[in-house]
């Protein structure tokens, strides 16, 4: 479902921007946040503050098509929304060259990590894109989860409660590209490492590491996945719905290796952790010495052991760190027991130094791999989130710095509010008056002056010699800040707080901008001194961890230092006071977060709650510096185009200046003068109600423009609608015409058909009756001429037989006389020769014989075909085989005849193989064939080959694919040999460019095995250019056509000098300055039948060839 955004000022519920909310009060103000967070309108703006109800739920509103929507528009042009912020901010830095800066505030479960994940994801959305640009976004990103795993937890206010404070400062290019950032934590509530509240959890690393380690990692942690196990882990909020603690720990590690975590650092986090999980295990009992004083000893040394072999310590030296403390002055050391309750101290304390640390720690990793690695000056857009205002039943030391930042905050942001506008009157032209407000100066004087405050006086309470208690800090503080008009005690002097019983004796009370909070002073000055001694410090510092020695650097006892370190309270004042000059020195951009309900569920609107956060909030505060003095301001382009219809010298177009139409607007509406003010570049408005007049007459406008539209459109629709009607019946009307005349055409043609059909068959019938009589009468005729004539035939034949009876008989009788007469005569003569006649007759008939059946029985017309007929008799032996030789010669001429030119040369070349290989090379007889086709690459067709073929002058004889073999490793390298009548070439198969060209006349020989393989070598003349990186070892699949022809052309450029063919299974081959000896030797086949070939040593190539069948 796409839900569609609306501009601030169109449709919208309630009111958009609270400066325009009229009347203005607080049930107003709540009423209005009531009403948008009922209709998922979550956003709202003062001015350019975004106030945000944490909703609960998944809204539609965050998708890459809303994203698109809010990129590169103004801030007041859609309706509120966080992106809105996030754009401005982004477009600001990038276009305008300001610093930036996000601050994200509110109350635990309001929505402030998701507000801060939000912002950064919207601006990798918008930025560059790139490989590197992606990878430093991806990295920023991911650095949420892993600080996320190791500083948030589950509170009863929210289930991924932000238990620090954290400040990024993201630093970007000329371009507005992320080139790294730097990240800044503040204050980790590393109390709840040892001790949780009721329906609370510790840190999700615990829980996630438990839940989602393999076995084997938990192994080696030595740890058990029962949660029930672990002391310092509550139970009866182990698990939480809707947190998958297994899916979680993967993500992190993940996030982890992303970020630029190395595997060892992430094992070394994950032992610590393991190590505080031990920790808590530990327990002590009371043991007394012989003095009668108490000491402590650990119970079950189990745990201690297991932690011990994590972090690499000596188990005796960390358990004496448990049961003794050192105090070391100037000349002397003292060494004290220290009690069971003293050791449990001494426990926790080094569970929560080590927990912070290790978070210190990968905070600094994290800055190291996202840090911009350019030099050059950056802009940077710093998000803040930070805990909010806390107002508890029980408040204490935590809730007291928390609520001072708060209070630098809000301070530095009623600043930065006014001098933002002061400074655009000033740009405007508009006359500036002073705002009357509550300065909070006076209450962050109160907590951090140096001479008086209360973090000072906390501090020298720590550092005095003597018996300190939270008792004497308020002593303290009764004494020095009785008369101050925020700071409320009944035990100070001030006599109106004595009855207070509101006030206990042992709370103070000071009057924040928010509200009044009441401070329990128990555990002030142990939180303050954030103390652990000495001996743990040097224990840690001699563990054999690679990560311990770096997080206890106090512990070397080179560098012992008596002097007291720094206190909690002084190091976060420090840090907010960095934190404060960084953010004077950028744009703020602020979202004030808010959540709804303390149930944590969809649609339920608690006024009491949101009241108290806006307050606290300074929300109604923030609205009056808005309105002091002019509620609303726009530029005189958009707000021409919104109104202009209001006018009709404006409607539908202006011509002139945009501040000229509009000045022409607002005389025509008669709103009067003191209403607005004219800036450079904006209209003022000074009271919500003339903009809500502006918009009532513009919806009023909009309705007549849309009848007024409508009309025209109903209007031209039905006039289309009726020429649409009128041409179609045209259009009908013909089409029938021409339907129905066709049909009448077809009927009156059909009937003239058949009227010529009846006509025409009845004059055929009577033609073919009168032929028929004719041919009738014709027949008659014929047949009786035929009778008459055969009759007279037959006389006549009869006549002629009787004749011809009687001339054969003369002749008959006169043969057979002459006959009798000539035997008669010759008798004698016949009887002498009759022999020698039968003789001749008789060969005669046997050569005729033989003749006409060689005839039917020769061979093919194949020169190679030995078959002869069987020689019939022995006398024809000689003739039989001198016929046998001539018709193999004649046979042989037609053959001949018959060859090409081309065919020629290819017989040639197969003759010349046959007398470099025979009998010589294993390879030869498969080769026989093949024909040798030369071009097997088609290099003057493919355009693949064009470049490579324009390079090459002449004519190209063989074009082949061949392997170049490494002499480092007897690896083949793809190459194109080319061989042309001058020179052999050798291109890269891929780009076509020439890598080595050889003249011919530079070859002396060329080497190849007896084996069934395909390598050879060509040999170079030492001196000669192309012999400079040596010879060259090959392998091709055409060896036998490619050595041919190469020894072919070779000879004939070399002046009829030949060129040498040498076949050995073992050659030297010249590479560069070494001689490589390269050896056949037969063997199994590898990665399938070919040979290979794999260097032994620096002098010699073994080249394994199959064994052939």
């Amino acid at each position: 479902m796409e839900v569609k955004t609306k501009s601030l000022l169109d449709n919208m519920i309630g009111v958009g921007d609270m400066v325009l909310l009229e009347p203005l009060s607080e049930d107003s103000f709540i009423e209005n946040l009531r009403k948008r967070f009922d209709h998922n309108e979550i956003y709202t703006y003062i001015g350019s503050v975004v106030i945000s109800m944490n909703p609960y739920k998944s809204m539609l509103i965050y998708s890459p098509e809303k994203v698109e929507e809010y990129r590169n528009r103004n801030f007041y042009e859609l309706s509120p929304h966080i992106y809105a912020l996030a754009d401005e901010a982004y477009r600001s830095l990038r276009d305008q060259d300001k610093d930036q800066c996000i601050l994200i505030t509110g109350e635990s479960g309001a929505g402030k990590t998701e507000a801060s994940k939000l912002v950064m994801s919207y601006v990798a959305a918008v930025c560059g894109k790139g490989q590197e640009v992606n990878k430093v976004k991806e990295q920023l990103l991911q650095s949420n989860p892993v600080l996320e795993a190791f500083g948030n937890a589950k509170t009863v206010r929210n289930d991924n409660s932000s238990r620090f404070g954290k400040y990024m400062d993201i630093e970007f290019d000329f371009k507005g590209d992320p080139l790294g950032g730097v990240i800044s934590n503040y204050l980790l509530e590393k109390s709840r490492v040892v001790k949780q509240p009721r329906g609370e959890r510790n840190f999700h690393i615990f829980y996630q590491l438990l839940s989602g380690a393999s076995d084997d990692t938990l192994k080696k942690l030595k740890l058990d996945r029962d949660f029930s196990k672990y002391n310092y882990l509550s139970l009866d909020s182990a698990v939480v719905n809707g947190l998958d603690d297994a899916t979680s720990f993967r993500t992190v590690r993940n996030a982890m290796q992303i970020v630029g975590f190395m595997e060892d650092e992430v094992q070394s986090v994950l032992e610590l952790v393991a190590a505080v999980l031990k920790l808590g295990n530990i327990e002590f009992k009371p043991e007394s010495r012989c003095n009668g004083t108490d000491e402590s000893r650990v119970k079950d040394k189990n745990d201690l052991k297991e932690m011990c072999e994590l972090l690499g310590i000596e188990q005796s030296v960390l358990e004496r760190a448990f049961s003794y403390r050192t105090v070391e002055a100037k000349l002397e050391k003292v060494s004290t027991t220290l009690n069971v309750a003293q050791a449990y101290y001494a426990r926790d304390a080094l569970a929560k130094n080590l927990y912070s640390r290790l978070f210190s720690w990968i905070v600094t990793r994290i800055n190291e791999s996202i840090k911009a690695q350019a030099k050059t000056r950056h802009k940077v857009m710093g998000v803040l989130d930070i805990y909010g205002f806390e107002i508890f039943d029980d408040n204490s030391f935590e809730q007291f710095i928390i609520n001072y930042c708060n209070e630098k905050l809000q301070q530095i942001f009623i600043e930065l509010t006014l001098r933002e506008e002061q400074e655009e009157y000033i740009r405007e032209d508009i006359e500036w008056t002073n705002i009357e407000y509550f300065n909070n100066a006076i209450i962050c004087d109160l907590i951090e002056n140096h001479q008086n405050g209360i973090l000072a006086m906390l501090d020298e309470e720590c550092l005095r010699p003597g018996t300190v208690t939270d008792e004497t800090f308020l002593d303290k503080l009764n004494t020095v800040c009785a008369q101050h008009q925020h700071f409320e005690s009944r035990l100070s002097k001030n006599s109106k707080f004595l009855t207070d019983h509101s006030l206990p004796h042992s709370c103070f009370r000071i009057q924040h901008y928010a509200g009044k909070v009441l401070y329990r002073v128990e555990g002030f000055v142990d939180k303050n001194n954030d103390l652990l001694y000495r001996d743990l410090s040097q224990a840690m510092y001699k563990a054999n961890h690679s990560l311990i020695k770096h997080l206890f650097p106090e512990g070397n006892p080179a560098k012992v230092n008596l002097k007291r370190p720094p206190t909690a309270g002084f190091q976060f004042k420090a840090s907010v006071g960095t934190l404060m000059r960084n953010l004077q020195t950028k744009n703020p951009n602020y979202i004030r977060c808010i959540k709804p309900n303390d149930k944590k569920a969809p649609h339920i609107f608690t006024e009491s709650l949101v009241c108290h956060q806006v307050r606290y909030l300074g929300l109604m505060e923030n609205v009056r510096v808005r309105r002091a003095g002019y509620a609303f301001r726009q530029a005189y382009e958009p707000c021409l185009e919104r109104y202009k219809m209001l006018c009709k010298r404006t409607w539908p177009h202006w011509r002139g200046p945009a501040r000229e139409g509009v000045e022409m607007l607002m005389a025509d509406l008669q709103v009067p003068a003191e209403e607005f003010s004219y800036g450079r570049s904006k209209i003022f408005i000074r009271n919500p109600r003339t903009l809500f007049f502006l918009e009532e007459r513009r919806r009023q406008c909009l309705q007549d423009l849309a009848t007024l539209i409508q009309k025209i459109y109903r209007g031209w629709k039905c006039r289309t609608h009726f020429l649409l009607l009128k041409k179609s019946q045209i259009v009908v009307a013909a089409w029938y015409r021409r339907y129905a005349q066709e049909k009448k055409y077809q009927k009156i043609k059909r009937a003239t058909t058949v009227v010529q059909s009846y006509t025409r068959g009845w004059q055929a019938r009577k033609l073919l009756r009168e032929l028929k009589h004719q041919k009738r009468c014709k027949e008659a005729v014929t047949t009786i001429a035929a009778y008459w004539h055969g009759t007279q035939a037959r006389r006549e034949l009869r006549r002629l037989k009787e004749e011809a009876r009687r001339k054969n008989a003369v002749a008959v009788i006169w043969a057979y006389w002459k006959g009798l007469k000539v035997r008669r005569e010759y008798r004698k003569f016949f009887r002498a020769n009759a022999g020698k006649k039968i003789y001749n007759f008789t060969i005669q008939r046997i050569m005729q014989k033989y003749f006409l059946g060689l005839k039917s029985t020769l061979p093919s017309m194949s020169p190679i075909d030995k078959n002869w007929p069987v020689r019939p008799y022995i006398f024809l032996d000689g003739v039989h085989t001198e016929l046998r030789r001539i018709f193999h010669l004649w046979r042989c001429k037609k053959y001949r005849s018959r060859f090409t030119e081309d065919k020629k040369a290819v017989y040639e070349e197969k003759l010349e193989a046959s007398e470099l290989f025979k009998d010589k090379k294993a390879l030869y007889p498969s080769s026989v064939s093949q024909p040798f086709k030369g071009d097997y690459l088609e290099i003057s067709k493919n355009p693949k080959y064009q470049k490579l073929n324009s390079s090459v002058d002449e004519k190209v004889l063989l074009a082949d694919v061949v392997n170049k073999i490494n002499r480092a490793n007897g690896k083949g390298a793809t190459r194109i040999l080319l061989l042309t009548k001058k020179n052999v070439v050798l291109a890269d198969q891929k780009t076509g460019q020439v890598k080595a060209s050889v003249a011919l006349p530079d070859l002396t020989s060329v080497s190849v095995s007896t084996q069934n393989d395909g390598f050879f070598a060509l040999r170079l003349k030492e001196g000669s250019a192309s012999a400079v990186k040596g010879d060259f070892l090959l392998s091709s699949e055409h060896l036998i056509e490619t050595i041919t022809k190469l020894h072919h052309i070779g000879s004939a450029a070399s002046d009829g000098e030949q060129l040498n063919v040498d076949i050995a299974d073992e050659f030297l081959v010249q590479f560069k300055q070494d001689k490589v000896c390269v050896k056949f030797i037969q063997g199994a086949p590898k990665n399938g039948n070919g040979a290979s070939c794999k260097r032994k040593n620096n002098r010699l190539l073994e080249v394994s060839v199959p064994a052939s069948a």
